[in-house]
């Protein structure tokens, strides 16, 4: 079965077909496997898990939405990539709980990313409330699967386009086993390196 029929019979775009055969050739697959440890995110994905992440090689209002779960370069070393979910896009107004905080737009190309877990202080989620916005075309996937343990796995609650744009993906890409090899690697692998997050392509 070719790319273009296995992908062209889900809900993607003629053009993203296109830029996914083309692409193809050239880097492979159209996800990768992301390692994740940490609080953050709980209890989404637990303490720790491997992420099957949708790759957008350029994200834009028309690609992710809110209430996706998303893979963001961090924006105090864009070495390391944060998981978070994308709260607000371009055009929303912000509102703090904080009366001293003025209410703001956010700009073209700007969104919001907050931590899952509503227990966390802004400084220990790490999320737009420390840094502020960030631009989205830091936004390198959307998180469409993790495996937790290996009986403990599932597809990841995103909005409902985001999970209609991916369904044909995870259908034809998704490898249970293939994550659980890589998350055994990476749970020895990153041992020691407590609430840091990276990437496994």
């Amino acid at each position: 079965m070719g790319l273009g029929k296995s992908y062209k019979g889900g809900r993607i775009s003629d053009t993203e077909v296109s830029d996914v055969i083309w692409k193809n050739f050239f880097q492979g697959k159209m996800t990768y496997l992301h390692w994740t440890k940490g609080e953050e995110m709980a209890p989404t994905f637990g303490r720790q898990g491997t992420l099957l992440v949708r790759k957008i090689p350029s994200a834009d209002p028309t690609r992710v939405f809110v209430g996706d779960v998303v893979v963001v370069k961090d924006p105090a070393n864009t070495d390391n990539y944060l998981v978070r979910r994308l709260a607000a896009l371009e055009g929303y107004e912000m509102v703090s709980n904080d009366e001293k905080d003025e209410p703001f737009v956010l700009d073209k190309d700007e969104c919001w990313v907050l931590s899952d877990n509503e227990n966390l202080k802004a400084k220990e989620a790490n999320d737009s409330r420390l840094f502020g916005p960030v631009s989205i075309t830091n936004i390198v996937g959307r998180v469409i699967y993790c495996l937790r343990t290996a009986v403990d796995h599932g597809p990841v609650q995103n909005s409902y386009f985001g999970m209609r744009k991916d369904a044909p993906v995870l259908e034809v890409e998704l490898d249970v086993d293939e994550m659980a090899k890589n998350h055994r690697i990476s749970d020895t692998k990153f041992v020691g390196n407590r609430g840091k997050e990276k990437e496994n392509i």
